[in-house]
C-alpha cells in the first residue's frame, strides 16, 4: 500500500491517500472530519485500499490552510481532491463516502461537483448546520459549508438548553439521547430554514447509499435518512437507491479501519461505548454491524453504474 500526503498551499486541499500497490482505476474520497479525529480518515481510506480500492482522505478542517474548526469550510476542497484522482491518479470510477458531518460535504460535493458514480451517506444528516469553534459548543452565527464565496443555508441548534454530553430522554427518541441530538432534532423542526437548506441528492446521478442506527445516540440520522429516501421517491429518481437501518445501531457506523492493523484503536472500544451509548449497550450487535456495512460498502463501490 503505498501513501501519500496533500495539502492545501500546494493542493488545493489537506488529505491523505492510501493506493493498492498495484494501484486501481476506481477510488473513493473519504470525509470524516478534521485533522486529528480519534477516527482519522486515512484508517478508512486504507480500509477501501485493502480491497483493492484507492482511498483519499479529506480533511474538513484543523490543518494548515483550513479552518480550525467546522465553520465555513469550502467545498472546493472536494473539488481540488477530484481534479487530483481524474488528473494524477487517472481514476475512471469515483465515489465518495460521508460519515456523520462528512455526510453534508458527501452530499453536497455529489450535488454541486458531480462525476460520482456512488454516493455512501452514514449516520448521515439532511441539512448543513451552523458552524462552531474549536470549543465544539460556541455557534458562530455562520454555515459550516461555503460554495464559490457564499454560504450554503444552514439549520441553527440550540445547544445551550441541554448540555452536549449529558443523556436525556426525548419523546421522538426510542432510548437516551444526547443534549445535542435534542438540539437537531428540534432544529429539524423549523420548516423553513429546513426548507431552504436541505440536501439534494436527486441532484447527484450517483447510486446511493444510506446506512443509520435506529438508536442513534448523537444525532437523528435515521430520521434524516427517511427524509432523503423520501425525496427521491418522490422524484422518481432514476439510480440504484438502497437503504440500511440497524435496529440496535449506534452513531458509530459503517465502514471501520481494519481491525488486524489497528488493534491499538480496537482497544478504545470500552471507551467508546462511553461515549455511544447504544454502542456501548449494544457491543455486539454493532460490532456485526461493522461487518455487515463493510460488506454493503465496498459491493456498492465495485459495483460499476451502466
Amino acid at each position: 500500500m503505498r501513501h501519500e500526503n496533500y495539502n492545501v498551499a500546494e493542493h488545493g486541499f489537506a488529505g491523505h491517500l492510501a493506493e493498492p500497490d498495484a494501484g486501481s482505476d476506481r477510488a473513493v474520497i473519504v470525509v470524516m472530519g478534521g485533522e486529528q479525529s480519534l477516527l482519522p480518515g486515512i484508517k478508512f481510506a486504507e480500509r477501501f485500499a485493502d480491497f483493492g480500492i484507492t482511498g483519499l482522505a479529506v480533511s474538513l478542517f484543523g490543518a494548515d490552510g483550513l479552518p480550525a474548526s467546522p465553520d465555513r469550510i469550502p467545498l472546493e476542497l472536494i473539488e481540488a481532491a477530484v481534479r487530483l484522482l481524474h488528473e494524477e491518479k487517472k481514476i475512471t470510477h469515483l465515489s465518495i463516502y460521508g460519515q456523520s458531518m462528512g455526510s453534508i460535504f458527501a452530499a453536497l460535493a455529489a450535488e454541486k461537483i458531480g462525476g460520482f458514480e456512488n454516493l455512501i451517506l452514514v449516520s448521515p444528516t439532511h441539512v448543513p448546520f451552523e458552524g462552531t469553534l474549536r470549543d465544539k459548543k460556541t455557534l458562530t452565527g455562520h454555515s459550516v459549508v461555503t460554495w464559490r464565496g457564499e454560504e450554503l443555508p444552514f439549520v441553527r441548534a440550540d445547544f445551550s438548553r441541554r448540555k452536549a454530553g449529558k443523556y436525556y430522554k426525548h419523546p421522538a427518541a426510542s432510548c437516551p439521547v444526547t443534549g445535542m441530538w435534542c438540539a437537531y432534532f428540534e432544529a429539524y423542526q423549523d420548516r423553513d430554514r429546513v426548507k431552504s437548506a436541505m440536501l439534494h441528492p436527486e441532484k447527484s446521478g450517483a447510486r446511493i447509499l444510506m446506512i443509520a442506527g435506529k438508536i442513534d445516540e448523537a444525532w437523528p440520522s435515521g430520521y434524516s435518512v427517511k427524509l432523503l429516501q423520501g425525496v427521491l421517491k418522490e422524484v422518481s429518481y432514476p439510480q440504484e437507491v438502497k437503504t440500511i437501518f440497524y435496529p440496535h445501531g449506534s452513531h458509530l457506523t459503517g465502514l471501520m479501519p481494519n481491525r488486524e492493523r489497528e488493534k491499538k484503536l480496537y482497544r478504545l472500544i470500552p471507551l467508546i461505548g462511553l461515549m455511544y451509548r447504544s454502542f456501548g449497550r449494544y457491543r455486539k450487535e454493532n460490532l456485526d454491524y461493522f461487518a455487515q456495512s463493510e460488506r454493503e460498502i465496498i459491493r456498492w463501490v465495485m459495483e460499476t453504474k451502466e
